[in-house]
């Protein structure tokens, strides 16, 4: 899996130099931070929608198109603050052997 998300990582990189007319993800970038955004936020109330109606009717489909959305707009989102995706899967490998009760009492306000 990490091989596709660090594959996508470099193309949402690459996409920083693209024109913007020719590419969606130049134009979110030309668009600026609230922009990415908003759109992290749209596709995150539609992951909880499709979620909501999978339970209901047991198809999991939209809830998996949904998500792949969310992840690939946060991916944006972390290129946009210059992180690539490898310090999101550092951070999960990190929480391995960690209760999350553990883990959360662990965090700094």
């Amino acid at each position: 899996m990490s091989d596709v998300i660090n594959q996508l990582g470099k193309i949402l990189e690459e996409r920083k130099s693209a024109d913007a007319d020719n590419s969606y993800v130049a134009s979110l970038y030309r668009s600026g931070l609230n922009k990415i955004l908003e759109k992290v936020g749209e596709e995150a109330t539609e992951t909880i929608i499709a979620a909501k109606d999978a339970k209901t009717s047991g198809d999991n489909k939209d809830v998996i198109y949904e998500t792949a959305d969310l992840w690939f707009h946060t991916m944006v989102m972390l290129a946009e603050l210059g992180e690539e995706p490898q310090v999101v899967i550092e951070e999960l490998k990190r929480r391995f052997n960690l209760s999350g009760l553990e883990e959360k009492a662990n965090r700094t306000k």
